[in-house]
């Protein structure tokens, strides 16, 4: 009998002809994202009684070095839902054309019915784990904002393991610790949600990423800010921090050239 792996289920030789066992020798070296270098910080998102605002500054960092400074992070789907990248940019690329691609499938679906913002997230946390289970990670922490089939804000998240949860308000990277609380203090639970506008919900956003970019070295004061509603999404790249203060940098003792 041969035990040999190759002919594990295979059918005879001599009836079906000799076994192709080309596809276990690559051409090239294993490509896998396992130690991520161009990277994105913080995506932060909160809904609000008609939808959700997401916000991700627009910085993708060389390891330490603040090296491209025009990457958006934030991109939509079939005019629909937001999806909010944190984490490894070259990942993020691939995602992107993945769901550019199944964008188009969907559009030329004979049924008029797309993909809504849960039914999204599902298909990415499937995605994410069927990726982690064959030890080729996609190196991100993703985002899903928009409406659920009852028309209800959605909002959800999935990392690198397909591990997934939800929330009135979600952040990624250091946001998960620095601008967290503040949203909770707003939308502690989905009840709260109920009684937060629009406009609220902008403001504590705006709010939230300045504290980001005091507090995170991997942090840009240029920033795309996103909500959508049941009218559909709007998108702003081009977002400035407003009203910046440093005077509490002068209480900082212990760095470069000051003394106490």
């Amino acid at each position: 009998m041969d035990h040999r792996p190759q002919a594990w289920g295979r059918p005879r030789d001599d009836v079906y002809g000799a076994y192709d066992a080309s596809y276990m020798n690559t051409n090239g070296p294993n490509q896998h994202t396992q130690s991520p270098i161009v990277t994105g910080t913080s995506v932060i998102a909160m809904k609000f009684k008609d939808g959700v605002v997401m916000a991700a500054d627009n910085l993708a960092s060389y390891g330490s070095l603040a090296r491209f400074t025009d990457v958006k992070r934030i991109r939509t789907f079939a005019d629909t839902s937001l999806i909010g990248f944190g984490g490894d940019v070259s990942d993020m690329q691939y995602l992107d054309r993945h769901l550019t691609e199944l964008g188009i499938d969907e559009a030329y679906q004979p049924s008029a019915h797309t993909l809504n913002a849960r039914s999204l997230h599902k298909y990415l946390s499937k995605l994410m784990y069927h990726r982690r289970s064959k030890f080729e990670p996609l190196w991100n922490h993703l985002l899903v904002a928009g409406l659920d089939e009852d028309g209800k804000p959605f909002l959800a998240a999935a990392d690198l393991l397909g591990t997934t949860f939800t929330s009135p308000s979600l952040a990624t990277g250091f946001g998960s610790m620095l601008a967290q609380p503040l949203m909770r203090k707003h939308v502690p639970d989905e009840a709260s949600v109920a009684n937060i506008s629009r406009e609220q919900a902008v403001e504590v956003i705006r709010e939230c990423m300045k504290v980001l970019f005091y507090r995170d070295a991997r942090s840009l004061d240029s920033y795309s800010l996103a909500v959508v509603t049941k009218d559909g999404v709007e998108v702003s790249e081009t977002e400035k921090l407003e009203e910046q203060s440093w005077a509490f940098a002068d209480r900082i003792k212990g760095y470069g050239t000051q003394t106490v």
